[in-house]
């Protein structure tokens, strides 16, 4: 007679049961392509704004959803998704159930389709330029990539400095206005600023807009010295989420 042997852990691992529910799961998806704010997700999600910020705290528990108060009104706060912690928990729920279900995620640089990509902030002279830098350095030639700014100002030294770290020189790079875009065709358009989100202009050719709260390293202290810290974790903060951004634009050109 064939003795039957019950699994002790054969409860579903946390992500599943965080992720799989079917608000929660539909908050993770719209957070996946930008942040947003808990009344746009209320719209976005046709429930009341109780129910959405109740799973959002459900979500940021168990840390796969972070906040932060919006720079533009700090009445407002936007939410963003941790894709790294989610990639981290999804290989580990498919090696949970099965070695042989690891999931091995795709390379950086392999964009399928050429795209235009013009990312905005502030002042072009930090946050933008570094996306832009990070863009092209992990997609090389298959993309096109642009910075501009609603009040642009010189160059910060601390950007540059941050960038050398990634093996990336932006030395003598301009800022530019946004107007200089004005026009112009993108196929995706990417505030890294809260207040620049406010202000963004229309492109033709309706590109998709992409929203990144991310706060103006400059601001972080009152010298150079101080402020570069927070300039680093911005260019971590850019190269994941640029890499996420590529690996995302490759999967639609294949």
């Amino acid at each position: 007679m064939t003795r039957v042997i019950a699994r002790q852990d054969s409860a579903p691992p946390g992500f599943l049961r965080l992720a799989g529910h079917p608000l929660r799961w539909r908050l993770l998806s719209e957070l996946s392509r930008t942040d947003r704010q808990v009344r746009e997700l209320k719209v976005l999600t046709g429930e009341r704004q109780s129910l959405v910020s109740y799973h959002l705290g459900q979500l940021r528990a168990g840390g796969l959803v972070s906040m932060r108060r919006s720079s533009a009104d700090r009445r407002d706060a936007y939410y963003r998704i941790d894709l790294a912690r989610c990639a981290e928990l999804l290989a580990a729920t498919g090696a949970a159930l099965h070695p042989g279900l690891r999931l091995v995620p795709a390379p950086a640089g392999t964009v399928q389709v050429r795209a235009r990509v013009l990312f905005l902030c502030t002042g072009n002279s930090a946050r933008s330029q570094m996306a832009e830098a990070l863009a092209e350095h992990l997609a090389g030639d298959t993309i096109t990539a642009a910075s501009a700014g609603s009040h642009p100002k010189s160059l910060h030294p601390n950007a540059v400095r941050a960038m050398l770290e990634y093996g990336i020189d932006i030395t003598g790079r301009q800022a530019k206005h946004v107007s200089t875009f004005a026009g112009q065709r993108f196929d995706y358009v990417i505030s890294l600023c809260d207040r620049v989100r406010e202000v963004c202009p229309e492109f033709p050719g309706h590109p998709e807009m992409i929203h990144w709260s991310i706060p103006d390293p400059g601001q972080a202290g009152d010298s150079d010295a101080e402020t570069y810290p927070a300039f680093r974790a911005v260019a971590a903060d850019l190269h994941t989420r640029t890499g996420y951004l590529l690996r995302r634009l490759g999967h639609a050109g294949g």
